[in-house]
């Protein structure tokens, strides 16, 4: 194993500053969408080759743009007058020891799955349109599979961090609540597309959350300002039993959907016909959405790799960013860590299991040093790299 760098942070950690800025796309967001469909093409893809070929071949999927469409919402109901468009790029191998693998019927039928599952009105076979440009990959980075010893395929960096602080699970719990199955029930017309900006200054909290209605359950602009608040205030309440948990946070304020203007009629309402923007708003794009720690947060580091629909078995781009995450967590379980993040570095051709660095930065508990640590620290991220080979595994089942 790589020698590990150990830089005390002076100082406090995020959530005892003056200030945080926290963001999280949901389910629904177009830049959400890519990175979930990309991930999950990958996937099935993988899954083909060992069906197939008896192990993973070379591919990459990270590059993909969804392209909004345009619509025409209205009170009672809209209609789209032009589907979005999935653009699939990168690398791919469609060829290999006499088997063709179908690669851009594996990724169109995969999008439209996840369509089918995620968002209750769009109708993929109508509202989408697919269009592949994924090329087959070059020799010499398709020869990395041919090594009995994984190894990088890119000279990456990778960061991660951990815990994440009060503001962040708030952040992250007001998302989920609104794309709840049971929230839903409650308002149907609550879209998937939701996006939740937390500013925290001090102990106070402000969260300005974007969700796109759906046109077919608001008959005028009287019930669309009349759910808008009854979902305002279901999501507060729901959210101040978090915040009286947290001793660190003591105010909370709500506001959804800023922009509209009421008297204004539709066009000053954020109404949808299939509740999310991509339908004529916003276009998406992989890596533009939230990190793997599942939102962004302008105070934290970040690698400014996309994740989603990298290759588990060599893109370090994916591996050492999961990686990292999974080592910060380990050390903030260690009692004098308040707070660590992660930093690896890949170098093309080496080993996974070698970076050629490895960095952690801690911010300590009031009286502890580094060296009552530092084995302790070592020990995590030895164990973590020497199983570096399972991360691929553990992602085909989901777990990463």
């Amino acid at each position: 194993m790589s020698r590990v760098l150990i830089e005390e942070l002076a100082g406090t950690p995020t959530w005892k500053r003056p200030f945080e800025i926290v963001e999280r796309k949901g389910l629904g967001h177009p830049d959400s969408i890519c990175d979930a469909i990309m991930d999950e093409a990958a996937r099935t893809l993988v899954r083909r080759y060992v069906k197939e070929l008896g192990a993973p071949r070379h591919f990459n999927l990270d590059k993909g743009l969804l392209a909004a469409g345009a619509t025409r919402p209205a009170f009672g109901g809209g209609r789209i007058d032009a589907p979005m468009r999935l653009v699939f790029g990168d690398r791919a191998v469609y060829e290999a020891e006499g088997h063709i693998i179908p690669v851009a019927e594996i990724l169109e039928e995969t999008a439209r799955s996840w369509f089918r599952s995620h968002l209750r009105f769009v109708d993929p076979d109508r509202h989408l349109i697919c269009q592949n440009e994924v090329r087959a990959g070059s020799p010499e980075l398709t020869g990395i599979f041919a090594s009995e010893t994984p190894s990088a395929n890119d000279t990456s960096a990778a960061v991660a961090f951990a815990p994440l602080s009060p503001t962040e699970r708030l952040v992250l719990e007001a998302e989920r609540f609104l794309n709840a199955p049971e929230t839903k029930d409650a308002f149907p017309e609550s879209g998937e597309d939701v996006k939740v900006m937390g500013v925290r200054e001090n102990d106070t909290v402000r969260l300005t959350v974007a969700v796109a209605f759906v046109d077919r359950f608001i008959d005028s602009e009287r019930t669309y300002y009349s759910r808008k608040q009854a979902l305002t205030s279901a999501l507060t309440e729901h959210l101040q039993t978090k915040l009286d948990a947290s001793s660190e946070l003591s105010d909370l304020e709500v506001r959804l959907n800023a922009l509209d203007a009421p008297g204004r009629g539709a066009d000053a309402c954020y109404l949808t016909v299939t509740g999310t923007s991509a339908e004529g708003a916003d276009s998406g794009q992989v890596g533009r959405g939230n990190l793997l720690c599942g939102l962004f947060s302008s105070r934290r580091p970040s690698s400014n790799e996309a994740v989603s629909g990298k290759n588990p078995q060599s893109h370090v781009g994916k591996i050492y960013n999961v990686l990292a995450q999974r080592v910060a967590d380990g050390l903030v379980e260690i009692d004098a860590v308040e707070e660590a993040t992660v930093h690896l570095v890949s170098q093309i051709g080496s080993p996974l299991d070698a970076p050629q660095l490895a960095a952690v930065q801690l911010v300590l508990a009031e009286g502890a040093s580094l060296g009552d640590v530092e084995p302790q620290v070592n020990d995590v991220l030895e164990k973590y790299l020497a199983g570096v080979s399972g991360l691929a595994d553990d992602w085909l089942r989901g777990r990463g």
